[in-house]
C-alpha cells in the first residue's frame, strides 16, 4: 500500500517528491509485432509531420515518435549472417537482430508509408528521408535483400548522414538490422523541395527508440 505524503517526515516527503519528478518518462506505447509504418509522413496546409503508423492492432493509430519504443526480440536474432564483403554492413561477426522486409509472426513488420503527400506539391514527387545520428551499443542499417543480395538503404556505420529518396504515395517495408543487443536511439529527418517555389520544408529531426533484446 502507498504510504500518504502526510504519513512521512519532511525529509522522506521531499525524497518521494523529488523521485516523483525526477523519475524518467517512459514510452507510452511498445510495439512487439505486427504491422507498423514507423516513418509514416504526412503534408497539410503547409507542414510536413512525421508520426509512427501504428498497425498491430484492429484500428490504426497514429502516434509520436517519442511515445513509442519498438521492442525487437531475441527471435529476431540470426547468426548466420553471411561473412562475405556485400554484407559487413550487419557487423562481422555473423550474427545480427532483424526485423524481416516480409511479415513474419511474433516480429514488428516495420516500414515507411508516404501516401498522405499528395501529388504535385514536392519537385520530382520525392521526399528525402534522411538517417542524421544513432546511438546505441552497435551499428545500425535499414536494407533489402532479394536473391540473397543485400540493397543497403542506410547503415551507421559508414558515416553519418545518409539519404534516401522517397518517392511520394509509397508504402514500402524493409530490413531493419540491429548489430547487437541493447537501446538504440535513432534520428530521423524528412524534407522535400515545394514544386510551385523551391523551398525546402522539413520534418524536423524526430527519435525512434528500440530496444534489441538479448534474452
Amino acid at each position: 500500500m502507498r504510504t500518504p505524503l502526510r504519513l512521512l517526515g519532511p525529509l522522506a516527503a521531499a525524497a518521494a517528491l523529488a523521485g516523483l519528478v525526477t523519475s524518467p518518462a517512459q514510452a507510452a506505447t511498445v510495439l512487439t509485432s505486427g504491422h507498423v509504418d514507423i516513418v509514416d509522413v504526412d503534408y497539410a496546409n503547409g507542414a510536413l509531420t512525421v508520426n509512427v503508423l501504428d498497425g498491430t492492432g484492429s484500428t490504426e493509430v497514429e502516434r509520436a515518435p517519442g511515445d513509442v519504443t519498438f521492442r525487437v526480440p531475441v527471435a529476431a536474432k540470426h547468426t548466420n549472417v553471411p561473412t562475405t564483403p556485400a554484407w559487413s554492413f550487419l557487423g562481422t561477426g555473423g550474427t545480427a537482430w532483424i526485423l524481416p522486409q516480409s511479415q513474419t509472426s511474433g516480429l514488428l513488420w516495420a516500414g515507411w508509408n508516404t501516401t498522405e503527400v499528395p501529388t504535385g506539391i514536392f519537385r520530382d514527387n520525392r521526399v528525402s528521408f534522411q538517417l542524421t545520428n544513432v546511438t546505441g551499443p552497435a551499428g545500425f542499417s535499414i536494407y533489402t535483400a532479394s536473391a540473397g543480395t543485400p540493397t543497403v538503404l542506410f547503415d551507421s556505420g559508414n558515416g553519418l548522414p545518409d539519404t534516401l529518396n522517397v518517392n511520394t504515395g509509397a508504402h514500402t517495408h524493409a530490413n531493419w538490422g540491429f548489430d547487437a543487443p541493447g537501446t538504440y536511439t535513432v534520428t530521423f529527418n524528412v524534407s522535400g523541395v515545394l514544386a510551385s517555389t523551391g523551398a525546402t520544408v522539413s520534418s524536423g529531426s524526430k527519435q525512434f527508440t528500440f530496444q534489441v533484446l538479448s534474452t
